[in-house]
């Protein structure tokens, strides 16, 4: 499970949002859509945070295809591409997510950065969460399975910050996981950045344009 951080409270405007969402007393989902490093992560917590046992974040990127299986692919210089991930998975647990059963506990995979692999149930849902909070960069993607995403959440959210504070945010964090300044700016122009200009062309499909800098 992401570690909480002491966030600051989201704005009112969030939270008019997740009230309206959540106003039916059922289960929602909500998917967190965006650009490599414009705030997905940051914003599920703080929502998470906000809202406690209601909320719970299940990061699509739990569902990246293992290191092992990227190489044996020939898909390693492309990690964080559409293909490197397991998308039928994902649908499924989403699926799973709208269809739980009471007492039932389901549980989803979750990516650790400082291993650079995805980690087999480690996050735990129980059938009592009322917001489940997916976040990820191809929520809105109209391509193979992932075009099944969309349809399974009850609103999807595009988070867009400034441009500059993307990439330099982008930037520290390859630097962070060992990278340095130039092989982390050639990974973001050869990798990142293609990934970036597919996401942007799903933004007219989500449901909310959220500007978000923190």
């Amino acid at each position: 499970m992401t570690d909480l951080k002491n966030y600051p409270p989201i704005p009112e405007a969030l939270q008019q949002q997740i009230d309206r969402l959540l106003a039916s007393g059922r289960r929602r989902l909500l998917g967190l859509v965006g650009a490599p490093g414009a705030g997905k992560s940051t914003l599920a917590a703080a929502l998470q945070q906000q809202l406690g046992e209601l909320a719970q974040v299940v990061p699509m990127d739990g569902f990246h295809l293992a290191n092992a299986e990227l190489q044996r692919l020939g898909l390693a210089q492309r990690k964080g591409a559409p293909e490197t991930f397991d998308s039928a998975g994902y649908v499924a647990l989403l699926r799973r997510l709208r269809q739980q059963q009471p007492n039932e506990r389901i549980y989803a995979p979750e990516f650790l950065r400082e291993l650079e692999e995805p980690i087999a149930g480690a996050i735990g849902v129980d059938a009592q969460t009322r917001l489940v909070i997916t976040e990820g960069n191809y929520l809105l993607l109209e391509q193979g399975h992932w075009a099944e995403v969309a349809g399974l959440l009850d609103a999807v959210w595009y988070v867009e910050p400034d441009e500059p504070l993307r990439l330099q945010r982008l930037l520290q964090r390859h630097m962070a996981f060992g990278r340095s300044e130039q092989a982390a700016r050639d990974w973001i122009a050869s990798t990142d950045e293609p990934n970036a200009r597919l996401i942007e062309a799903s933004r007219p499909r989500a449901d909310w344009v959220l500007r978000w800098n923190d």
